[in-house]
């Protein structure tokens, strides 16, 4: 068995096991591994949440995210009145 798991090889992870029984106990075990388990189902699924109101919200029709185009339609306008109003007369 020449495995390794976060550095970690197998006697390591015997040691570790028999440590995790001695403090536990035998029948603790299943229990402490079921909470585990939801906790870490609980964390994974706040995570997906959270990705998918991003995902949601960066698609949402409401958003607009052209907001540098729409800037730049209204300095072009800014500056056809100005021309406008100018007319003739020019900037030496």
């Amino acid at each position: 068995m020449n495995s390794t798991f976060l550095f970690i090889s197998g006697p390591e992870i015997m040691v570790i096991m028999l440590i995790v029984v001695m403090v536990f106990g035998a029948d603790k075990i299943p229990e402490i591994a079921r909470g585990l388990g939801k906790g870490m189902r609980q964390i994974k699924d706040a995570t997906n949440d959270i990705k998918k109101e991003i995902n949601d919200s960066a698609e949402s029709p409401d958003l607009d995210t052209n907001i540098s185009k729409d800037i730049h339609k209204e300095i072009n306008k800014v500056k056809d009145h100005i021309d406008d109003l100018t007319g003739p007369i020019k900037r030496l």
